[in-house]
């Protein structure tokens, strides 16, 4: 099941964050990256597979005046919070679509990468860059005190504060140097 809906072609495309739950062994899943970039499968209990986060791409006015907002995971969601602008996260409950509460895109709120270099990093967000016309950089920093910088697009928010709302792969979303990871690595 992808999202809690059957599923039963074994190539359904399953993006970031999405939840996968496999009935005969009764695990659930949630599509996350980890910091090298790449898509890991993440264990999450049952509790938190009922729930998933989708970012908020756009905002607007349907026939009749009715607000909608569409999200990255192509599902549009009629009469939002009034609050929610584009950039936000919202959590939607999974079988239903509906909307649990949201986020805003804000410093201090912690945010995961979804694209660019960075991909898979998880920061609290500094500042953003105003560019209008071109793209918006944002600041980050991580748990390790690190910071960087990325695209407005590619910033992913995951959590109100330092908390998040989904728990993260091992590593906690903080990128290794390259030496850091080569000492990791021998240990094993």
């Amino acid at each position: 099941q992808v999202d809690g809906k059957v599923r039963t072609d074994m190539f359904y495309p399953a993006g970031f964050m999405d939840t996968v739950q496999i009935e005969k062994t009764k695990e659930n899943f949630r599509l996350l990256y980890d910091t090298k970039g790449r898509f890991a499968m993440h264990k999450i209990s049952k509790e938190e597979a009922t729930y998933k986060l989708c970012r908020v791409k756009k905002v607007f006015r349907g026939p009749k005046g009715t607000p909608y907002c569409i999200t990255h995971d192509g599902r549009t969601l009629r009469y939002p919070d009034p609050d929610v602008k584009t950039n936000d996260s919202v959590r939607l409950e999974i079988p239903s679509g509906k909307m649990l509460d949201h986020v805003k895109f804000e410093p201090g709120n912690t945010a995961m990468i979804s694209g660019g270099n960075n991909t898979g990093r998880v920061g609290t967000i500094m500042h953003r860059e105003r560019h209008p016309g071109s793209f918006e950089i944002v600041h980050l920093k991580d748990a390790a005190g690190h910071t960087f910088a990325t695209r407005l697009q590619n910033v992913f928010v995951i959590g109100k504060g330092t908390k998040p709302w989904i728990s993260l792969p091992k590593g906690g979303g903080i990128r290794l140097s390259i030496i850091e990871d080569r000492a990791a690595k021998m240990a094993k």
